[in-house]
């Protein structure tokens, strides 16, 4: 039977007006589609997923490089992912097997050292800043007061202003600025302090770093991100019924009395849920007048690119640990594969948001980040083999202010999902498993259903 035939088949009981159920269309098989299929489908829901990609993962997924299974980007999952954790555990994919735990651990090339010891919160992170290398009692003091002055508030800075602002008028200069707040808002808001939401920060600091022990704890995947959640999920959903179809473009929304079609698909479905990156959401929207605010939203976002430049170098070659910073060049952070994956000798290398990076060739980029790290860590021997990777479009820019779209829309049973949305989190993981959750309790809460 055909993909085409199986979702026809499918889809039928609804399409005759003989049974009651909901059935639901998801468009787009990354982590915000793939956690609502599976929210709907663990009730009892219909559920059928469209992705474009013959990969699932969306942003987040399985690349193959030198016949070598890989991501497309590196991705670092903290403890206070909790959607993202449970929906793991939920389809059975176990995350002590598929993700390296550690304890709060930063380290830079420049001798900069903080760890947080397993103790309880507030103790750990108390511990971890006053004995943190290159970071004096005062520093870490007006870190800690830092932090204090924003739970005070609840976290909320009202008005939103940039993370540099913020930064600048708690005091937090120096190494404390330069190698913990400086590095922690490019990682999780993909956005250069200058121009980065000090509100989503603040809830950053809130989750990531307050709150109990294991938040800060630092979760590498072990295994590509397609295996970390995406492809369990999907057979999570197939267990139950659902369909899951890759290749399979989705170009266009037809709204049918109260059902939708999508594209000349024979089927229909009482709820569409987009899960597709925003600018392919935005032409999938483009035939329902309700959601011009939604349109001027998603249309309105910035982007910020992700660069990972993959560089393999013999078996030998290792980072002192799984991960370490640099500052005042082009990599943020360097990834040791060979230490949470087992892929010796593979050093991957991150240059996030914008810069004059994006000008150079992939050549010329491999090159350099090369040259850094041999600079930086130690002479390092010619790469056997280097590939960049660069997803322009990695995450919106999380700047002051902006404005995200709604999960629910003017329209009856149509749904947005995604990391986009509209959310107290940044454009990471955890933001498009809560998206996908959102959009799977709209569905339950629609009267009828």
């Amino acid at each position: 039977m055909s993909a085409s035939e199986h979702a026809a088949n499918y889809a039928s009981p609804i399409s005759s007006n003989t049974s009651p159920a909901t059935n639901v269309a998801v468009i787009g098989a990354g982590w915000a589609g793939m956690a609502a299929a599976v929210m709907l489908s663990e009730r009892g829901v219909p559920v059928a997923v469209f992705e474009a990609s013959r990969i699932l993962g969306g942003r987040a997924r399985r690349v193959v490089m030198q016949g070598t299974e890989l991501d497309n980007g590196q991705h670092i999952l903290i403890g206070a992912y909790r959607e993202t954790l449970a929906l793991m555990r939920r389809v059975g994919a176990e995350t002590h097997a598929l993700l390296l735990r550690l304890p709060l651990e930063l380290r830079f090339a420049g001798g900069f050292h903080l760890r947080a010891p397993r103790v309880p919160y507030p103790l750990n992170l108390l511990i971890g800043l006053l004995f943190a290398r290159r970071l004096d009692t005062r520093q870490a003091l007006a870190g800690i007061r830092f932090i204090s002055r924003l739970r005070a508030v609840r976290f909320r800075v009202e008005p939103d202003c940039s993370v540099a602002s913020l930064l600048e008028a708690h005091g937090q200069r120096g190494s404390l600025r330069t190698f913990l707040w400086e590095p922690l808002c490019v990682s999780a808001l993909n956005t250069p302090p200058d121009r980065a939401s000090a509100r989503i920060f603040a809830n950053v600091v809130r989750d990531g770093l307050t709150g109990g022990r294991e938040n800060s704890d630092l979760l590498l995947p072990r295994v590509d991100l397609s295996r970390a959640f995406p492809e369990p999920a999907a057979e999570f959903v197939k267990r139950r019924g659902g369909l899951i179809e890759l290749s399979a473009a989705v170009r266009r929304i037809r709204r049918e009395n109260n059902h939708f079609r999508l594209d000349d698909r024979p089927q229909r479905f009482d709820h569409v849920i987009v899960a597709c990156a925003p600018q392919h959401a935005l032409a999938l929207i483009n035939d329902f007048p309700e959601l011009n605010a939604a349109r001027i939203a998603i249309g309105a976002l910035d982007y910020e690119p992700i660069y990972t430049c993959y560089l393999q170098y013999p078996d030998s070659v290792c980072l002192p640990s799984p991960m370490i910073g640099f500052t005042g060049g082009l990599v943020q952070w360097a990834f040791d594969r060979g230490k949470t994956s087992g892929r010796q000798g593979l050093i991957a290398a991150v240059v996030s948001s914008s810069g004059a990076h994006e000008e150079f060739s992939q050549d010329e980029l491999s090159r350099r980040i090369h040259r850094e790290l041999s600079g930086t860590i130690g002479d390092l021997p010619a790469p056997l083999w280097s590939r960049v990777i660069a997803e322009k479009r990695a995450t919106f820019s999380c700047r002051p202010g902006l404005t995200r779209p709604p999960t629910r829309t003017p329209v009856a049973r149509l749904l947005l999902a995604g990391d986009y949305t509209d959310s107290d989190y940044p454009g990471t993981l955890e933001a498009a498993v809560r998206s996908g959750v959102s959009a799977a309790r709209a569905v339950f809460e629609t009267p009828g259903c």
